[in-house]
């Protein structure tokens, strides 16, 4: 019988704490983890991916993890972690190595990787997560993996991606304390596009907008690599304090009316469409313009794609991406988000659900699951020990395990 591999991805957003648990054949090397276990809880220590009470969110992340466990049935000790926040900041570096003419081979890779994250960085920056755009042997350039290729020079360009020292270890200190090893961070702009974009579009050019609660994370892909990536400090809780600014509610009253009666588009409301705050609070009763809610709702989500517009335009792919926008993350699912994207970027616009996933996908099935499914992905394909990515993992816990000793020495 193949042995079955069991993953589990913890995504520690602003409002929501998800964990999904996956089973793989670990027998295959490219195989659909089948989810088996979903847990989801809110995230109440936890604003804009910095921690801001360390009790409440270790309090989280347990019932998060209790509830996957339970429908699983089987106990999670170590997961992938998926990690947003307007902290995480991207640059691309180039590495080179000598290689002597001989037949290029993984720790080859791992070596090229690791020259290309010797740069300087500020004291206050940890390199999270190395991407490789594309490799390069000798004069051949555009080369996408060069194992087993021959020559004297192997070069790569990396997109490097960096978060704020003490806002990573405050995150790991939080999961260690709730019981769980961490197998590795994955920024939220890599696994929500490993989770919803196919190989095609990633070749044809495409921009991934992951709205979540505190941020919004972006990721272009040209030619099936990584172009550029950004987080940018607005999201769905914007939208939320906006409305409770706006209709003069209180804020949990406001995220309330935002996901039951919410839209963008307050041309397609009735002028006179009025909403009874007292149905759905027992703070606020009187009744506020549905009309005047969207229009509030429109100006932030018409902000959130203004920005990304910038962004496209600061690369030079505004309008240029063939296979346009893809939107994923909670706050992406508000009526008329995909025409308001349409009109401000110039670009189709898709809602992206999780692609290739078996299981019980009717719990997933979802756009807020995107970074919690394609964390799972990016572990089941680059955790292996057959990544070239895996000698660059196993130093970097080498020295995680290393500054743990430092801490326990007088």
């Amino acid at each position: 019988m193949p042995k079955e591999r069991v993953l589990a991805s913890l995504d520690i957003g602003s409002s929501k704490i998800r964990t999904v648990v996956a089973v793989a054949d670990s027998a295959q090397d490219h195989t659909v983890p089948n989810v088996i276990g979903v847990g989801v809880s809110p995230s109440l220590g936890i604003r804009k991916g910095q921690v801001i009470d360390v009790e409440e969110l270790i309090h989280n992340i347990i019932s998060s993890l209790e509830d996957a466990e339970r429908m699983a049935g089987v106990p999670v000790n170590h997961v992938f972690v998926g990690m947003s926040g307007s902290h995480i900041e991207a640059f691309d570096s180039r590495g080179v190595i000598a290689i002597s003419g001989a037949e290029i081979t993984m720790e080859d890779v791992g070596r090229v990787l690791e020259a290309a994250q010797a740069v300087s960085i500020p004291p206050n920056r940890r390199i999270l997560h190395i991407e490789p755009k594309a490799y390069a042997v000798d004069e051949q350039r555009g080369i996408k993996n060069p194992i087993g290729m021959t020559g004297i020079r192997l070069e790569v360009e990396a997109h490097i991606i960096t978060g704020h020292v003490q806002h990573v270890k405050n995150l790991e200190k939080c999961i260690s304390q709730a019981g769980v090893d961490i197998d590795a961070i994955v920024p939220s702009t890599i696994a929500a596009a490993e989770a919803t974009l196919t190989k095609r579009q990633k070749e044809l050019g495409v921009v991934v907008i992951d709205i979540g609660a505190g941020c919004t994370s972006i990721a272009v892909f040209e030619e099936g690599t990584i172009l550029h990536s950004v987080g940018l400090p607005v999201g769905g809780e914007s939208v939320s304090n906006d409305i409770a600014i706006g209709l003069r509610t209180s804020v949990d009253t406001a995220e309330r009316i935002k996901i039951e009666f919410g839209s963008v588009l307050p041309q397609e409301v009735n002028e006179r469409e009025m909403i009874d705050l007292s149905t759905v609070s027992r703070i606020d009763t009187q009744t506020v313009s549905k009309r005047y809610m969207a229009e509030i709702m429109q100006a932030r989500y018409y902000e959130i794609f203004t920005l990304v517009k910038a962004e496209l335009q600061r690369l030079g792919r505004s309008g240029m991406l063939p296979a346009g926008a893809v939107l994923t993350g909670a706050a992406a699912k508000a009526p008329g988000v995909l025409d308001l994207a349409r009109d401000v970027l110039g670009l189709p616009v898709q809602m992206g659900f999780p692609v290739e996933i078996g299981g019980v996908i009717e719990k997933v099935d979802d756009p807020a699951y995107a970074t919690a499914l394609g964390t799972l992905v990016w572990g089941l394909r680059e955790g292996g020990n057959n990544s070239p990515m895996a000698p660059f993992q196993m130093k970097r816990a080498f020295q995680q395990v290393g500054s743990w000793f430092k801490s326990l020495l007088p």
